[in-house]
C-alpha cells in the first residue's frame, strides 16, 4: 500500500513541476516591451545603426537571455531601397516565439528567407556579448526582429 503512495506522491510532484516549468518558459519571463521607447534600427552599409520607418510595432523580451527579444512591425520601405541602404546579414535563423505572441512565426519567416521574399538585415552587432540584432522585412512589408547568436560565442 504505501509504494501506490510514494508512486503516486512522485506522479503528482512530476505533474507540478511540468506544469511550472511549462509557465515558466512561456509566460513568466516574457514581458511586452514599452514601444514608446522602442526603433527599429538596421546598420548602415557605412555608418552606425539608424533608425527605419517601423508602423504597428510589436516586442517582447526577456531579462533571463538576450536571445528572447522578439517584434513585429510593418514598414512602407522597398527591399530595393532597404538593400542599397543597410548591411545584409548572412546566416540568418529565426527563433521561434512563445505561442501567445501570434504575430512572429519564426517557420514562415525562415522559410521566406530561404525563398528570397524576404531580406535580412543586421539591426545592431553584439547588442550583448555574442549576440546580434537581426532584423527580416518580407515583400508585403512586414517585419520581424529577433536576437541571434553570433560567430564570436560559435567559436
Amino acid at each position: 500500500m504505501s509504494g501506490k503512495i510514494i508512486g503516486g506522491g512522485i506522479v503528482v510532484l512530476a505533474l507540478i513541476a511540468g506544469i511550472a516549468i511549462y509557465y515558466l518558459q512561456l509566460y513568466y519571463y516574457y514581458d511586452e516591451v514599452d514601444i514608446s521607447a522602442e526603433q527599429v534600427t538596421l546598420t548602415l552599409l557605412e555608418g552606425p545603426a539608424d533608425p527605419i520607418v517601423a508602423d504597428n510595432l510589436q516586442v517582447i523580451d526577456a531579462s533571463s537571455s538576450p536571445i528572447r527579444y522578439r517584434a513585429c512591425f510593418t514598414t512602407p520601405q522597398s527591399l530595393a531601397m532597404l538593400s542599397e541602404t543597410y548591411e545584409m546579414y548572412e546566416g540568418a535563423e529565426p527563433l521561434t516565439a512563445p505561442h501567445w505572441f501570434d504575430c512572429f512565426d519564426a517557420v514562415e519567416v525562415g522559410k521566406a528567407l530561404e525563398e528570397g521574399r524576404a531580406l535580412a538585415f543586421l539591426g545592431q552587432k553584439n547588442i550583448a556579448h555574442g549576440v546580434d540584432r537581426v532584423v527580416a522585412v518580407m515583400e508585403d512589408g512586414r517585419g520581424f526582429v529577433w536576437h541571434q547568436v553570433n560567430e564570436e560565442i560559435k567559436k
